[in-house]
């Protein structure tokens, strides 16, 4: 999964909002083919490349991860599918050594990486040492105040006065990281800090990323550590701090694996997705090998046993996930508009293993408050997960479509989408241990993006729930014939029953 800041999710026993499916299929024959054994080969072969690769990881443009690639296109073609490589370009991204943040000025602090703060990904290399200047900023942030109420260094005019060769302290908020940034070396910025906005889902440390390489040291941070920093500045402190990042970027090729059904009816194809990169840190066998090896036995096992599938089927296990998301964009991008009118639904499966789990399903219609909705259609799907859960007496807890995963793509396009998420970094609650157990305090997943993701991170009972329901659910996509529809407007790329139309590929 992308490394990004993620909002706190909304606990709640979910109550199952009906998907309002004409009929519903017998998915008991399909789910029992699709077996945690055989997913777990799919695993031991991506640690096995792991392992032999020389750097024990998976990471995009490696040779790892082209013999990934390799291995999800050949087992696809063995199966009987139709198997396209699709090779792009993309900006690679790797920190070489581990940053060094310190507070020097008006006290001595030296900060804890993940703790209190993280290089932003495509982070320029340096080792500097200056005056802390805040940058427009909104301190205090009301905790009321709606996501990007800050603006800061999201113009150049916020840097009119900037003294050249300070550290920028920017905030959270409206524009992308990297438009802060390159505003703050334009304005002779050495290094810049992002501390995020204030608000309660928002003050956490900044995981993020710049999406391509800027040319100085840039770190992410809690919103008490930049306010703090603020505060000192305010009362004529003069605060400066010492930022060291040794990081590499570069161009490199990788590929996003397509595979096509040999059946149902090519004007209505669901995708199902996985990303076959690992970050560099690990072999990723949680993130997102347990998404990867499930959606082989997937579409493997599809249209073996139980009803054979009416629509297409498309499995796209997508490269760069880790890099900003990169594959998933350039396939959406790939697409003719009727190629996207074709696309009915979008599944996204990204971490469906994590130790110490929980039950999560993407809130399709944004019925928590404070989440946003997907494209028209979304709830319908997350219903689909609801009820099969609900058929189970297993309870679901609702996460927003944060910008996190594959699935983004889909959704800016306008494409129904949905998935479940077994967690990453978020710390267990009170709430989730009463709901799925485990242990409270604790990251839903330890390992994420660490040396430790490996075969012995995964938990073989979240595995089994979550095979289950994507089963299930991926066999209802398979055979529905009426609009993938949940009572709100369809956007413009809804599929073609909605609007009326047929269009020829």
């Amino acid at each position: 999964m992308r490394r990004v800041f993620l909002a706190a999710a909304m606990i709640a026993v979910l109550v199952p909002t009906s998907a309002q499916a004409a009929d519903r299929f017998n998915s008991t024959p399909y789910r029992n083919a699709v077996t945690v054994p055989n997913i777990l080969q799919h695993e031991y072969k991506l640690q096995d490349i792991a392992n032999k690769s020389g750097t024990a990881n998976r990471v995009a443009g490696s040779l790892a991860n082209q013999r990934t690639v390799n291995y999800i296109a050949q087992t696809m073609r063995d199966a009987g599918w139709t198997v396209k490589k699709q090779p792009f370009e993309f900006p690679y991204y790797e920190q070489r050594e581990r940053p060094l943040f310190a507070q020097t000025a008006p006290t001595a602090k030296t900060y804890t990486e993940n703790t209190d703060f993280q290089t932003l990904d495509y982070s320029g290399s340096g080792d500097v040492t200056g005056e802390i200047v805040p940058v427009d900023v909104t301190v205090p942030m009301d905790p009321n105040a709606p996501a990007s109420t800050s603006n800061s260094g999201c113009e150049a005019a916020d840097f009119a006065t900037f003294p050249t060769g300070s550290i920028a302290l920017v905030q959270r908020g409206t524009c992308n990281f990297s438009v802060k940034v390159r505003n703050a070396a334009a304005a002779g910025a050495t290094g810049v800090i992002v501390f995020n906005e204030g608000q309660p889902d928002r003050s956490g440390v900044i995981a993020g990323t710049l999406g391509e390489p800027v040319s100085i040291p840039a770190v992410g941070t809690t919103y008490q550590l930049g306010a703090d920093l603020v505060d000192a500045y305010r009362a004529g402190q003069k605060p400066a701090a010492h930022i060291k990042t040794v990081t590499f970027s570069e161009t490199r090729t990788t590929w996003n694996v397509i595979a096509d059904s040999p059946f149902g009816d090519p004007n209505r194809t669901v995708v199902v997705s996985a990303h076959n990169d690992s970050v560099s840190a690990g072999p990723g066998i949680n993130d997102d090998g347990s998404g990867t090896s499930m959606d082989i036995e997937l579409a493997k096992r599809l249209g073996t046993k139980g009803p054979f599938p009416r629509n297409h089927m498309r499995f796209l296990w997508v490269g760069a996930e880790e890099e900003g998301l990169i594959g998933s964009q350039f396939y959406v991008d790939s697409l003719t508009p009727a190629q996207k009118l074709k696309i009915i639904a979008m599944l996204d499966f990204d971490m469906v293993a994590s130790p110490n789990y929980a039950r999560q399903v993407y809130d399709g219609d944004g019925s928590v408050a404070g989440n946003p909705s997907g494209p028209g259609g979304s709830g319908f799907i997350e219903g689909l997960f609801n009820d099969f859960f609900t058929s189970q007496s297993q309870a679901t807890e609702p996460i927003p479509f944060d910008g996190r995963s594959d699935y983004v793509a889909f959704t800016d396009a306008g494409i129904p989408a949905g998935g479940i998420f077994t967690g990453a970094e978020q710390l267990k609650t009170a709430e989730e241990a009463a709901l799925f157990g485990g242990t409270v305090g604790q990251p839903l997943d330890p390992c994420y993006h660490q040396a430790c993701d490996t075969v012995d991170n995964l938990n073989l009972k979240a595995f089994g729930e979550m095979k289950d329901a994507a089963a299930d659910v991926v066999l209802q996509l398979a055979m529905i014939q009426g609009p993938i529809r949940d009572g709100r407007p369809v956007k413009a790329h809804g599929h073609m029953e909605q609007l009326g139309e047929k269009i020829a590929n």
